[in-house]
């Protein structure tokens, strides 16, 4: 009987989950962010150019300090020069988690950046 009700309680989960995606994508895009298109909830924030892998890393470590956990992929792991921040939303955030996400992500990006 609990998996019956898990079942009925997704269609409520998927959809805040996409909101979540939509959201955070339309929010960070604002910021003047790049990301790969696509509608998943695991949403790459890429770090382009020769100084790509050094600035996502240093962005992460920025964020991890701030309370915002993401993680930072360059080669070999993705192409080079191609280097990004993997974000992963949630059903279980809020609009207020996604926003602090947000503001972590232009901070550090203030700090790293100049």
């Amino acid at each position: 009987l609990g998996v019956l009700d898990l079942v009925e309680k997704a269609d409520a989960l998927r959809a805040k989950l996409r909101a979540n995606a939509t959201f955070f994508r339309a929010e960070m895009t604002r910021a003047g962010f790049e990301l790969l298109p696509g509608e998943h909830p695991i949403v790459p924030v890429m770090f382009r150019g020769e100084d790509g892998a050094r600035t996502a890393t240093r962005i992460a470590e920025a964020m991890l300090a701030d309370g915002v956990y993401v993680i930072a992929f360059s080669f070999p792991v993705v192409p080079r020069g191609a280097a990004r921040i993997r974000v992963q939303l949630s059903a279980a955030h809020s609009e207020a988690d996604v926003r602090r996400c947000v503001e972590s992500f232009v901070t550090a990006r203030a700090q790293v950046t100049g």
